[in-house]
């Protein structure tokens, strides 16, 4: 599925944009639903993982990574994450929130999901990456 920014994570980004709200690192969370993330997409909609071993991942802004291609497309990376839970999950996707936890500010199903770990637990590695076309 594609990544999918819903109208709360709209805002905050915009406020981020014209300097209105000071940007800060955000966190990377994982969820254990079977949803898909729509345009409205809160906090509410997404079950977070508890299994476990697991814990959300802080986004530190400085490992960001900002390149633009010979095509114009400008894409914002961040260094593979490596979740290691110790307990059997089903994930589906990962959502980012601010550095509170009050807003969602994207989400993505995984495009083969569910992910399934066994009861051992097992790794769960994402790579986030952004477009801007």
């Amino acid at each position: 599925m594609p990544l999918v920014v819903p109208n709360s994570g709209e805002r905050l980004l915009l406020s981020y944009l014209v300097n209105n709200a000071v940007p800060s690192n955000l966190k990377l969370h994982l969820y254990v639903n079977d949803y898909i993330p729509d345009e409205g997409s809160t906090l509410a909609n997404f079950t977070e993982c508890a299994a476990a071993g697991y814990a959300p991942i802080t986004l530190t802004g400085a490992n960001w990574t900002i390149t633009t291609d010979t095509n114009g497309v400008t894409t914002a990376s961040y260094p593979e994450v490596t979740f290691t839970i110790t307990s059997g999950t089903t994930i589906y996707g990962y959502y980012v929130t601010d550095n509170t936890d009050t807003q969602v500010v994207w989400a993505e199903r995984f495009s083969d999901a569910p992910h399934q770990l066994p009861s051992g637990g097992g790794t769960e590695r994402i790579v986030v990456k952004i477009r801007a076309d």
